[in-house]
This record gives structure tokens, C-alpha cells and sequence, in this order.
């Protein structure tokens, strides 16, 4: 299964370029309209011409801006904080994903954005900072107000339902990434030793090995 299938399983829809996975060696160019660099990763197996000049488009343009980048990166290891076993959700490029994923699928738009300003507005009337600049403890405490929806208060609710959001863009980067992959111990199909018919099979039905 390859990345643009395992999203479509996820429910998620096809990203089709192996956005996270280290091993695809993606290139850089300079965007010349804002003169930064962006990650144009290579056309995988399977991808056709069009999709792939679909994806690099897409990779070409912004839609978060930096603070709002920075948030979803504080979130992001908040979910999948790096550990004894794999990197955290940012090491394996979860906001890079999610990123690509609003301007893959355009429905997230509004719900993020409008999630991430929610979020700075209970920032700023607990703690008078943007969420981003609140000290980990602070973070925590606000996210655990909108991390479990039966526990939620009333009036928590569009926060509570853009951290399900979040959460669900978050798992599917970090386990669609090389990263992620390795965190579950998955290895694929390896190729095999064949010694031939295990000899008390060979007795059972009457052969010789040499038969």
C-alpha cells in the first residue's frame, strides 16, 4: 500500500508524495513570489504526471502563517511527544503534513484556522499570552479542557471539536511518516529462507527429499 492509498484508508484522501518520509530525498526550490524555500518531493512510484504537478503546486503554496505554524507545532508534540522508542509528531513533520493536508482538502480551512484562533483567545483570558508562548504547563492545562469531550465544560465545544481535528490530523501524519511506521514496529513483507518441505510432510504424504 503506498502513502496515497494508506490516506484514503485513513479517510483522509490521497497526499500521493510521501510528504514525511525521509527516505524519498525530496528536493528544494526557492519560491521566487516570497523567496522561500519549499519541498518539492520526487514522483514516487505510481503517481501520475498530473498528480504530482497537482501536489507540487500545492507545495508551493502557504496557507498557515507562522504563528499559526508554531501553534500547531506545540500542539502536535503535545499529542505525540517525542520519546524513549520514536521522535515526536514535529520530528516526523506532522505540521508540514497538515500544512499540505488543509490545501489538499480545503474543508479543513476554516474548522483549523478557526480552531487556532479559538485557542489563543482561552490563551489570552487565562493566561495573557498567545497559546504558543504559555509555558508547557499552561498548554496542558488548557488542552486537557478540550481533550476529552465527555469531560468537556459547556462552552468548550469549538474546542473541543477542533483538538478532535487536530488529534486526527496529527495520528495520521505521524503514522503514515517513516517515523510513525517504525514507532509501530511495522516492517512490510521481507524476503524469506525456503529450505523446502519441512521433512515431517514429506513422510506424511510418502516423499523423499530427493522425490
Amino acid at each position: 500500500m503506498n502513502r496515497r492509498e494508506t490516506l484514503k484508508a485513513l479517510g483522509l484522501a490521497a497526499a500521493g508524495t510521501g510528504l514525511l518520509i525521509s527516505s524519498c530525498g525530496p528536493e528544494t526550490k526557492t519560491n521566487a513570489d516570497k523567496g522561500a524555500t519549499v519541498k518539492v518531493p520526487e514522483k514516487l512510484p505510481g503517481v501520475q504526471d498530473f498528480e504530482q504537478e497537482r501536489n507540487n503546486k500545492l507545495n508551493a503554496e502557504h496557507f498557515f502563517n507562522e504563528h499559526e505554524m508554531a501553534t500547531i507545532t506545540v500542539l502536535a508534540d503535545i499529542i505525540i511527544p517525542k520519546d524513549a522508542v520514536s521522535g515526536s509528531a514535529s520530528e516526523a513533520g506532522v505540521p508540514a503534513f497538515i500544512e499540505f493536508i488543509v490545501k489538499d482538502m480545503p474543508d479543513h480551512q476554516i474548522p483549523m484556522r478557526g480552531g487556532l484562533k479559538w485557542l489563543d483567545v482561552q490563551a489570552f483570558k487565562s493566561y495573557g499570552k498567545a497559546f504558543a508562548d504559555c509555558s508547557e504547563k499552561d498548554q496542558i492545562a488548557l488542552v486537557d479542557q478540550i481533550a476529552y469531550p465527555a469531560q468537556a465544560k459547556p462552552g468548550m465545544q469549538q474546542g473541543v471539536s477542533f483538538f478532535s481535528r487536530m488529534r486526527e490530523l496529527t495520528l495520521s501524519g505521524f503514522y503514515t511518516s517513516e517515523i510513525g511506521v517504525k514507532d509501530i514496529g511495522y516492517v512490510g513483507n521481507l524476503p524469506g529462507i525456503w529450505d523446502g518441505v519441512p521433512k515431517d510432510v514429506l513422510d506424511q504424504y510418502g516423499f523423499t527429499m530427493n522425490d
